[in-house]
């Protein structure tokens, strides 16, 4: 059965069509992907399937009594509320039916109702009854479920505006799926996930009944959820019955059919303008009507041939090419028994690891296990105990996971030729490569996008010449586009790379060394993220 019906969508911001003659169909069970270059529309798209925008024009049609659920939509709450009262909110009548149960067991228990004890007792149980049916008794486990599942259970206490911005997005997916809407629509969900609870969202999901639609450029996700993919370009959209890597497949081959008719219909129109010149030339050389009659006929032909718009073989990308300076030893930087305490809480304990040239090192553990502790404190040699023996002639760029950091008020030329001197015109040259053209150079930091801000920080760490890369989510932010320019350059980087990520997709294409972060200590693991886990899960 079909939930939701999108027919000719179009949507317009400022001037510029977001959205063009867009439909397609969302069916019961559907697991769809949306994919598409950061700007392509396709958060504009839920807002307009939540009802929180309205089209220009076009329809959207949703089944009678089909309820749909969008992080975006969730209510605003109480500033005294827990995060156990925020996620109950979600049960309200549930909830309004537990209150009349107590109220009614209070009149039971009141010797002076002792006259109403018949009518009381059929009010309990019609109340009983329909606390039943919506699945109250269940409601604490569910809860319960979901709270351990993303890991927050340890917040129920916490007042909601007093956890972090993360920790608030984790709690506003934990109401929506304890919602189950026939239609949940998720846009980036794997955000501030780490990859265990990325791996129960996946299973959650798998198990979902209603259709489920998924905004995401985790491709390892897509590929484990979606069945269907719809790809955003130019304002028009594509349905693919596949999920990801399917999708990605049969586009390729399409683009390539494509252009393959697009190149034999050129022929046939670089032909026919041959005649019709030729055609004018016999005419005039004879004086002869005849000819001119003909190349008339023949520019009509010509201009009821449609031509076709060349198909875009490849799309603007980011180009990451990183220089490296100088070589550095084989030895790049050794830890000895190295502790690290925060706060009094152990972080770290008595940690061993040697880095040497060339490796690509994937860092992975749970939110909150110590990895971005490590590669500061690493960067600093700010442990607490044991010692760090960095390698001759290391030097080391860093992407934080905030991607830049800098002054507001100041612009990306601008930060840019403070870590990377170079006239005005060259540096506007290079910045082009990293997808800021004409007057977004002047766009000042505090107006960046997060992909905006990674990408910026890259194009410096480019030109810098380190030869130790140290990554902080790299990926963040970044649309899959700008994930594969960035996976190409660092496979040839030949300098040494430390990445920590959930990225899964990027760990198994990139990295042959895992070390996995687990309770202070760390396992390193002689390939990528799969492997790593198979020799986890078999220990």
């Amino acid at each position: 059965m079909i939930i939701c019906t999108v027919q000719n969508l179009k949507k317009m911001y400022g001037g510029n069509e977001i959205l063009k003659n867009i439909s397609f169909e969302i069916h019961e069970q559907d697991r769809i992907g949306i994919v598409g270059q950061n700007g392509s529309g396709k958060t504009t798209l839920f807002k307009l399937l939540s009802n929180l925008e309205h089209s220009d024009s076009g329809s959207i049609f949703i089944k009678k009594d089909a309820a749909i659920g969008y992080l975006a939509q969730l209510p605003d709450h109480d500033v005294h509320s827990t995060v156990y009262e925020v996620i109950s909110a979600t049960f309200q009548e549930i909830k309004e039916i537990e209150k009349k149960i107590e109220e009614v067991n209070l009149q039971l228990s009141d010797p002076s109702q002792g006259d109403r004890l018949d009518k009381n007792l059929n009010k309990l149980y019609k109340l009983q009854e329909q606390y039943e049916n919506l699945g109250g008794y269940a409601i604490e486990s569910k809860i319960n479920g979901v709270l351990t599942g993303l890991g927050i259970s340890h917040l129920t206490n916490h007042l909601f505006r007093q956890i972090s911005g993360g920790e608030q997005t984790k709690v506003g997916l934990a109401c929506l799926l304890l919602q189950e809407p026939e239609l949940l629509l998720l846009d980036e969900p794997t955000n501030h996930l780490d990859i265990d609870t990325i791996n129960w969202l996946e299973n959650y999901l798998l198990k979902y009944k209603g259709a489920i639609v998924i905004i995401s450029h985790d491709r390892y996700f897509l590929d484990k959820v979606t069945m269907k993919t719809i790809d955003f370009e130019e304002g028009e959209c594509t349905v693919y019955h596949h999920s990801y890597s399917g999708f990605v497949k049969e586009k390729e081959n399409n683009l390539l059919l494509e252009f393959e008719k697009y190149q034999e219909q050129q022929k046939k129109v670089r032909k026919i303008k041959e005649s019709i010149k030729q055609l004018r030339d016999w005419g005039a050389r004879s004086g002869n009507e005849k000819f001119f009659k003909r190349a008339r006929s023949m520019e009509k032909a010509l201009a009821r041939i449609q031509n076709m718009k060349r198909p875009q073989l490849e799309r603007k990308k980011a180009a990451f090419e990183f220089n490296v300076n100088k070589r550095s030893g084989q030895d790049v930087v050794v830890l000895e028994q190295v502790t690290k305490l925060i706060e009094d809480r152990l972080i770290l304990e008595n940690i061993d690891l040697q880095v040497r040239y060339g490796e690509k090192i994937a860092l992975i553990g749970k939110n909150g296990s110590g990895k971005t502790t490590l590669i500061n404190c690493l960067q600093n040699n700010d442990f607490d105990y044991g010692a760090v023996k960095l390698g001759s002639s290391v030097s080391i760029g860093y992407l934080s996971q905030k991607g830049l950091e800098a002054e507001a008020n100041l612009t990306v030329l601008d930060i840019f030729r403070d870590n990377v001197p170079m006239e005005e015109g060259e540096a506007r040259h290079h910045l082009v490569k990293f997808l800021f053209y004409g007057p977004s150079v002047y766009k000042k930091a505090s107006d960046l996008s997060g992909g905006e801000r990674t990408r910026l920080r890259l194009a410096q760490l480019v030109y810098e010449g380190f030869n130790f890369l140290i990554l902080d989510e790299p990926t963040n932010h970044l649309d899959i586009d700008s994930r594969e320019a960035l996976e190409i350059a660092l496979e040839e980087f030949e300098g040494t790379i430390m990445a920590v990520t959930h990225d899964r997709y990027f760990m198994n294409k990139l990295f042959e060394r895992t070390i996995w972060l687990e309770n202070g200590k760390v396992d390193s693991y002689t390939g990528n993220y799969d492997y790593a886990l198979e020799k986890r899960i078999s220990k």
